[in-house]
């Protein structure tokens, strides 16, 4: 029973960056991030043949327990208006996005392809959620590195990682991980934390970046062992990474928290089967027609068998 977990607002981000906006409906709206997310659906349904969909989604994308403890948590996305008043050229294409994304959800709605956000909590914690939940095989679709930290060989969890563009995509596995950032391929989010994310106004522990980050997480399992070993004279740390680790201490503790997704939260029980039909065809085919996604919607219902 192969699950696909979709990790949404990456998809559709991606999409509507990596399609021009000159794909429009008949009425002149942009719906390249709804036709590219259906089709990166439909692509990852051909190639895994799953027998279950989750569209995951975000119920806040800055959670306020994240942003306590760290006030810069993506706090960079957040775009303001221009001196004169008016909206910055990124803030305008946000908006351009968001108009797309209730058309997405509706179309959905209509095969009968669950979706499932929780009030405060990213997509990412949903899931974790039902990665750890639900029985796999199971494959996460994102353009997200903090997903890698999911991976799991034993439960056969990987990640169907969209690293450029839209149209393909790289599988991460553990020994993907160990290959790619010469560290145990469990403890990513570890050497995530001491790294840090620009992307995501994470800085990480300062001085250290990648390769001190691969070193702490090729001899230590988790922060706390390692704040400990810094603060011990015998530690097998240098002098350097102990002080540089000390130093950082207290964002470390923090950032611990921010980083590792929340995979206990309570979800509606599955078993997200899909349909053995559309759900509610009418609707479909008229979302379809009024957007002009055809195309879009037929290549995913021949994906699904549907």
């Amino acid at each position: 029973m192969t699950l696909l977990l979709l990790d949404s607002a990456s998809l559709w981000y991606r999409a509507f960056y990596g399609l021009p906006q000159s794909m429009v409906s008949p009425s002149g709206q942009p719906v390249n991030a709804i036709r590219g997310y259906l089709d990166s659906i439909a692509r990852m349904a051909v190639t895994y043949q799953p027998d279950r969909i989750v569209a995951c989604l975000d119920g806040d994308w800055r959670p306020s327990w994240r942003t306590d403890l760290i006030p810069e948590y993506k706090a960079n996305r957040i775009e303001e208006e221009s001196d004169d008043g008016s909206l910055s050229d990124a803030a305008e294409e946000l908006e351009i996005l968001e108009a797309q994304v209730p058309v997405i959800m509706e179309v959905l709605d209509a095969i009968g392809i669950p979706l499932i956000g929780i009030d405060d909590y990213e997509a990412d914690d949903v899931i974790a959620t039902l990665s750890v939940r639900e029985p796999g095989p199971t494959f996460i679709v994102t353009g997200d590195r903090d997903l890698f930290q999911l991976v799991d060989d034993k439960r056969k969890v990987k990640v169907a990682y969209i690293a450029k563009g839209i149209s393909q995509h790289e599988l991460v596995d553990l020994k993907w991980i160990k290959n790619r950032y010469e560290i145990p391929g469990d403890r990513y989010a570890l050497f995530a934390t001491f790294r840090g994310d620009p992307s995501d106004g994470l800085p990480g522990a300062r001085g250290i970046g990648p390769k001190g980050a691969a070193t702490i997480a090729n001899g230590f399992a988790t922060i706390e062992e390692v704040i400990e070993a810094a603060d011990n004279s015998n530690s097998k740390l240098s002098a350097s990474l102990q002080k540089k680790i000390l130093e950082s201490a207290e964002y470390l503790r923090k950032a611990e928290i921010v980083v590792n997704c929340v995979d206990d939260l309570r979800l509606p029980k599955g078993p997200f089967n899909l349909p053995k039909k559309v759900l509610n065809s009418k609707a479909l085919e008229t979302l379809a027609k009024s957007y002009g996604i055809d195309s879009s919607v037929k290549r995913l219902l021949s994906a699904l068998e549907l």
